[in-house]
């Protein structure tokens, strides 16, 4: 059936949704890297993403590359204008690499 975390998840996305003034910033943390993006549940879209998969110039250890990954889309939302948004942990708890991206996120700009 479903995992605990996937049954989280649903519980959470049954009371968020990301929309073109106010996305949904999701997060996906797999062992190794950390995956975010913000999303236009409305028009079914992308917004903007980052990951330390890939990023060479990233450094130090997880939770470090999470908070320069919250930096990152940071800045990527607010050159698109973007400054309020929706927080989705993705059913991981608020704790470590997905706290450090959210405060980074936080400390660059956006609001939530």
């Amino acid at each position: 059936m479903y995992t605990k975390r996937e049954k989280i998840k649903f519980r959470i996305r049954k009371k968020i949704s990301g929309t073109a003034e106010r996305p949904r910033l999701s997060i996906f943390r797999s062992n190794n890297e950390i995956y975010c993006q913000l999303i236009d549940d409305v028009a079914g879209k992308t917004l903007c993403a980052a990951s330390t998969k890939g990023n060479k110039g990233i450094t130090g250890n997880k939770t470090e590359r999470a908070k320069a990954i919250g930096t990152m889309i940071a800045k990527q939302a607010l050159s698109m204008n973007v400054t309020s948004i929706v927080f989705d942990r993705g059913g991981y708890l608020y704790h470590g690499r997905v706290k450090a991206l959210a405060e980074s996120a936080r400390e660059g700009g956006l609001v939530f």
